[in-house]
């Protein structure tokens, strides 16, 4: 919904100045000019970026019209899920969570929190890193540097979409001057006709420029930065994850361990000390 209102807001304030200063809404309709921008601007995309890229960023864009899936209640519900795998763990010993890590999707506790359940990635994370817990063969130590590792391979992949994305928009003014030079070019050919006609022309080719510059900083560059934070929202995500997996294998009780994993949200999204520990108690048992 943020999208949708920043979008419609570009486009109305433009087009209500526009007509302000008395301007012609026809006179900026100019479809060859969106043909050589965007197609040229499409094409170098397709270039620049490896297909897994260019499917990342069509997946991405509808959950930018849908707004961040990482909210407070999201993560409240992450905590929930940790605190009661935890909590069976400490009652029933640690091979009571093997029928959970092992088939996630199946799992009757996983299943009760859908912000996890719902999100492959994250459920696959917690489930890897509880199944190496169950299986007695890492410390704390080695499992945060393996934690480390994949955070990071993660934030360069899932970064990629975004960076793409500014990158195409960063060169949309250099395609609307080339499209602003064609029509120039082309009104060179009607440099003997009358006042009226070249003036259209050239106010064909300014347009080039006009939506060159405006493609890339109202739409596709603020896209761009949109895409990447929904990537850096998500890395947070399983970094509140680690948070609590590690605060578990160093011997922490379940409601420290939930603790740790609400320090490391950031402060727009987390609960309160009394507010998480009222939920994780009642959601958890």
């Amino acid at each position: 919904m943020k999208v949708i209102i920043g979008l419609i807001t570009v486009v109305a304030s433009i087009i209500v100045g526009y007509l302000m200063a008395h301007g012609k809404l026809a006179v900026l309709f100019q479809p060859a000019e969106f043909v050589i921008i965007g197609g040229a601007a499409l094409g170098a995309f397709i270039i620049a970026n490896p297909g897994h890229v260019i499917k990342q960023v069509i997946g991405g864009m509808p959950g930018l019209l849908k707004g961040s899936r990482y909210t407070k209640d999201a993560y409240m519900e992450l905590l929930a899920l940790m605190y009661e795998l935890f909590t069976r763990a400490r009652k029933e010993g640690l091979m009571a969570l093997e029928p959970h890590v092992e088939d996630p999707e199946n799992s009757d506790v996983f299943a009760k929190y859908s912000s996890v359940y719902s999100n492959p990635q994250v459920m696959e994370f917690i489930a890897d890193y509880l199944r190496m817990i169950v299986g007695g063969n890492m410390n704390a130590f080695e499992m945060e540097n393996l934690m480390d590792v994949e955070l990071e391979a993660h934030e360069k992949e899932a970064t990629k979409p975004g960076t793409a994305v500014t990158t195409m928009g960063d060169g949309l003014p250099g395609f609307g001057i080339v499209a602003a030079v064609l029509g120039v070019i082309i009104t060179m050919g009607y440099i003997d006709a009358g006042a009226q006609e070249l003036g259209n022309h050239i106010a064909a080719a300014l347009v080039g420029t006009f939506l060159g510059i405006l493609l890339a900083y109202g739409f596709v560059g603020p896209l761009g930065h949109a895409l990447t934070e929904q990537a850096e929202e998500e890395g947070q995500f399983l970094q509140c994850a680690k948070m609590c997996i590690l605060a578990t294998l160093n011997g922490y009780g379940p409601q420290v361990a939930v603790e740790f994993g609400r320090k490391a949200i950031a402060h727009a999204h987390r609960p309160g000390f009394v507010e998480l520990e009222e939920h994780v108690r009642g959601e958890g048992g």
